[in-house]
């Protein structure tokens, strides 16, 4: 078969696990990979900052469900990556990052960019370490895909030297891995699943509340497993962050402003890979005396800031299928026409404040107009504070992974490169970016890598000139001194408009739809930037 080098072989075996793109900042330390990618036929998306290199392989991860990669060169190139690393720990997103490292026979010897980068990750990876020998590359490989997906799922972090990967090897005398990790999801024992179907069946007022963990479900169709045990329970039901988009956005008992009103009147909630975590309350939203079946694949969730009544480690896209064939169907319907008037109340002020017309754009006038032009046919990445927590709640989405979002880091920077992958993964889906002014400024020139790519996207910008979110704290706290808060109004859509993208600013709420639709329309991609009025306000943050 005769010789490959090491990149080459680490290609194959990605090819293996199913990879078709990766995302890369060219460089020394990884040009074997990126040879080896290339005759191999997978494709290179290549971005201007690393950080926007990881986020982009967390969205592939996300949208596919596959291994999303990201190739980094030695040194800063590595470091630079560490944000969108620990986004996708949070996320819990099964990313591989390889990273160049120092020629072997330099080690310890002041080599370029030499460090030891393993021991940045281990904190936020399921696995890092450094490969040794070039004819093991595949087996590496098979080793840090089989820990990315390990329980719900997470990063992992494979550093190679030059000379590894650049090491010639005889083909046929790598061992190339097979059947390296589980592809059976677990559900309950019969036991169990009769215990669970029990209290189910015997409550009055229950609640399904699926969250991130329920996003990386291995079972063959969750989404559909989810309707069919919403459906049978006849109960309201709640999607948190990832798992958004599991239930039609117009499902009728699905909830999407009052997830705490029915959590603290719940006597029984069904919680499918939620995280109790600041955006849950810390699970104390939860009515104290209410039943809380929890089920996760990750075994350190179950029981974590509020106590699990029956508490299971299983798949919970297995076990809602499980779920949905014994569960009877009762009449709920008092319960939840309660909980619908509630949700209809508070749609009603969302919906008056919207149709303000005069005076600078009011924040939900943004949200419903944006949220209309993008229905629920696009892939929306969110990035943002106040305005992303606004706009969710009027964004459609009706797949897994329509909306990505930062998640529990609440990182700032990823909608350029979410929006990259989406529109890499699903070329011919539509593509959208929701910002706040703020957030646009960390990874804004990867508009530049949209443009390159020939990757049509439509971003807006929710412009109120300020860190509103933090101007709002900071006011309350030190109303004498306001520090570091402001902005001012930008013209962000020139930035674009100057790399040969599409540009326009907007002022009148009444024209927020037909810029859209021009940007749309251009074929290239685009921003529309919308000044819009400051909100003196408190916000809650992502997903609450």
């Amino acid at each position: 078969m005769g010789k490959i080098h090491g990149g080459r072989a680490i290609a194959k075996a990605l090819r293996s696990e199913g990879v078709d793109t990766v995302f890369v900042l060219t460089g020394g330390h990884i040009l074997p990979s990126i040879d080896g990618c290339a005759e191999e036929g997978i494709r290179i998306v290549d971005v201007r900052h690393e950080q926007a290199a990881a986020h982009a392989a967390d969205a592939y991860a996300r949208l596919t469900g596959r291994l999303g990669v990201v190739l980094a060169t030695a040194g800063p190139g590595v470091t630079d990556t560490v944000t969108g690393i620990a986004n996708a720990w949070f996320a819990n997103s099964p990313v591989l990052l390889i990273g160049g490292r120092h020629l072997t026979t330099e080690d310890l010897r002041g080599g370029l960019q030499e460090m030891d980068h393993p021991q940045m990750f281990h904190s936020i990876t399921k696995w890092a370490g450094t490969a040794h020998d070039t004819a093991r590359l595949p087996e590496y490989i098979a080793t840090v895909a089989r820990h990315a997906f390990s329980g719900r799922g997470g990063p992992v972090f494979l550093d190679i030297p030059w000379d590894v990967q650049a090491g010639m090897v005889e083909e046929d005398a790598i061992g190339w891995p097979t059947g390296y990790r589980s592809d059976r999801p677990a559900g309950l024992d019969d036991d169990t699943l009769a215990e669970v179907v029990g209290r189910l069946n015997g409550a009055e007022r229950p609640v399904v509340f699926a969250g991130t963990g329920y996003r990386w479900s291995r079972s063959g169709d969750p989404t559909g497993a989810l309707n069919g045990l919403v459906d049978a329970l006849n109960a309201p039901a709640y999607l948190n962050s990832l798992a958004r988009g599991s239930l039609r956005w117009d499902h009728p008992l699905l909830g999407n402003r009052t997830r705490s009103d029915a959590l603290r009147s719940a006597d029984v909630v069904l919680a499918l890979g939620v995280d109790w975590d600041f955006r849950t309350g810390f699970g104390m939203k939860v009515a104290p005396d209410a039943a809380v079946i929890q089920v996760d694949a990750e075994p350190s969730r179950v029981g974590w800031n509020r106590a699990a009544s029956i508490g299971v480690v299983a798949d919970p896209g297995a076990v809602a299928a499980q779920l949905a064939d014994r569960v009877g169907r009762a009449d709920r319907s008092g319960w939840v026409e309660q909980i619908a008037t509630i949700e209809r109340a508070k749609q009603e002020v969302a919906d008056e404040l919207a149709a303000i017309d005069t005076g600078p754009v009011h924040a939900e006038r943004f949200a419903r107009d944006v949220a209309e032009f993008f229905a629920d046919d696009t892939i929306v990445a969110a990035d943002g504070g106040d305005i992303v927590s606004t706009t969710a709640k009027w964004l459609r989405t009706s797949r897994p992974g329509g909306l990505l979002d930062p998640g529990p880091f609440g990182c700032l920077g990823v909608g350029a490169p979410f929006a990259l992958a989406a529109k890499a993964v699903e070329p011919n889906t539509r593509v959208g970016i929701v910002y706040g002014d703020g957030s646009f400024g960390f990874n804004g020139m990867e508009f530049d890598s949209l443009i390159r790519h020939g990757l049509p996207v439509v971003g807006v910008v929710g412009n109120d000139g300020a860190w509103n979110n933090i101007k709002s704290i900071h006011r309350m706290l030190y109303p004498d001194r306001l520090i570091a808060s402001d902005l001012g109004i930008r013209r962000y859509d020139l930035m674009v408009e100057g790399l040969g993208g599409y540009g326009e600013f907007v002022e009148d709420a009444s024209q927020i739809r037909p810029a859209l639709e021009r940007a749309q329309e251009s074929g290239v991609p685009a921003l529309v930037n919308v000044h819009l009025a400051e909100q003196l306000r408190m916000s809650s943050a992502y997903g609450g």
